[in-house]
């Protein structure tokens, strides 16, 4: 833990993904503050971009000079453990070409992918964001542990949390086009 927020979220894209993956976890279940997935799905893009071009992204210079007290530092410190404790039984290295450097562009991609899905409003639903969430968590979960058993689980869930959010969108439009054309008969 550093004494600000960019010492903190640190440099590396490895070691921002142990952040996202902990600021992921709470939108697994179907309660969720307004509009954190669309926040968590922005941070999880700027990522995704950073390990495609094999840079990360800057934060901004007001957030990152933000000073972390004491408290918040140890509730931080506190998560991380908590998450690895409960994580880190279930994972280990295997399947290290997932998470080789010629897969980070792909792992970058899917992880776009995800925030993407995550951070694109889906009006009238409050589960559309546990597929994406439970995607970015084991995508840099996956990625930080090079785990590629949790990688190949990433990439499904990404691909499941696309199409639902596709399907949502889809339908949401069939029937606002239904509703319209019964109003103005």
């Amino acid at each position: 833990m550093g004494s600000t927020f960019a010492d903190t979220l640190g440099d590396s894209a490895r070691q921002r993904l142990v952040w996202l993956g902990l600021l992921a976890m709470p939108l697994l279940f179907p309660v969720a503050l307004p509009g954190m997935g669309s926040a968590v799905g922005v941070l999880c893009m700027l990522v995704a971009f950073g390990l495609c071009t094999g840079q990360s992204v800057p934060l901004p210079r007001w957030l990152g000079k933000r000073e972390l007290n004491t408290r918040v530092q140890t509730l931080l410190a506190g998560m991380v453990s908590r998450a690895i404790n409960l994580i880190g039984p279930m994972s280990r290295p295997r399947m290290l070409s997932f998470s080789n450097s010629p897969a980070r562009i792909f792992n970058g991609l899917m992880l776009l992918a995800a925030g993407l899905s995550m951070a694109v409003p889906v009006p009238l639903v409050s589960f559309d964001n546990v597929l994406p969430a439970l995607a970015i968590v084991l995508i840099s979960w996956g990625l930080r542990l090079r785990d590629g058993l949790m990688l190949l689980a990433g990439y499904l869930a990404t691909a499941i949390a696309v199409a639902s959010v596709m399907l949502l969108w889809w339908g949401g439009s069939v029937l606002a086009t239904g509703l319209l054309s019964v109003l103005w008969r």
